[in-house]
């Protein structure tokens, strides 16, 4: 099986009202963490970006 790659779109700012990257939507824990994640951990993480909706302004 492939290694997921991370969703990282190298605009990295952290949106205050969500606690989510303005170009990833993935938590700073989740982008801490996600060099020693497992697999199972970031397939869990990327299938939840999806839903999560960017904050309107």
């Amino acid at each position: 099986m492939a290694t997921v790659p991370s969703p990282c779109t190298g605009v990295c700012r952290i949106e205050p009202k969500t606690g989510w990257c303005l170009g990833c939507r993935r938590t700073m824990d989740e982008i801490a963490g996600w060099r020693d994640m497992s697999e199972a951990g970031r397939r869990a993480v990327v299938a939840q970006l999806g839903e999560r909706e960017p904050v309107r302004t």
